[in-house]
């Protein structure tokens, strides 16, 4: 029998270590951003605060790989602190650059103080020749005012 002893306490780098870099794969397109809420700071490992929609309603996040891409894992973060709403995001695959889309998930998730604040959401998936990752982020159901935001977005 071979036999480890490893570590149960994981650092912020081994948890990053094997996702994709998509600073260096990938161009973006989005919608809108608010100043001093940039998309690179929701999809790069040094971003801290997250990105943040300018405008209220429906918002894209286009992620246009620079070669087609294997993904088998998609960990999404959102966090919402100004109050209680229903969101619904869409996470959709191209592999021809966005001529044909295929849906890999939609949720909705209903944001309310103080207990249900962070949704984390992790999924195992299967694809390959992935040439545009696109996520569409419906902030408010019920119509309001409020704006979409992503704390984190990563791949492997």
């Amino acid at each position: 029998m071979r036999k480890r002893i490893i570590s149960t306490s994981l650092n912020a780098a081994t948890l990053d270590e094997d996702w994709l870099d998509v600073g260096r794969a990938a161009s973006v397109e989005v919608t809108s951003e608010e100043n001093g809420y940039p998309i690179e700071s929701a999809l790069l490992a040094e971003g801290t605060q997250g990105w943040r929609a300018a405008d209220s309603g429906s918002q894209i996040i286009r992620l246009i790989f620079d070669e087609p891409q294997r993904l088998s894992r998609i960990w999404l973060v959102f966090e919402e602190n100004q109050g209680e709403r229903t969101q619904e995001f869409v996470l959709r695959w191209s592999p021809d650059a966005g001529r044909s889309f295929r849906e890999i998930v939609r949720q909705q998730w209903n944001f309310s103080q103080p207990d249900a604040v962070r949704e984390v959401e992790r999924y195992a998936v299967e694809l390959s020749e992935v040439t545009v990752l696109e996520l569409i982020i419906s902030p408010d159901n019920s119509g309001g005012k409020a704006r979409a935001s992503l704390a984190k977005l990563r791949l492997a």
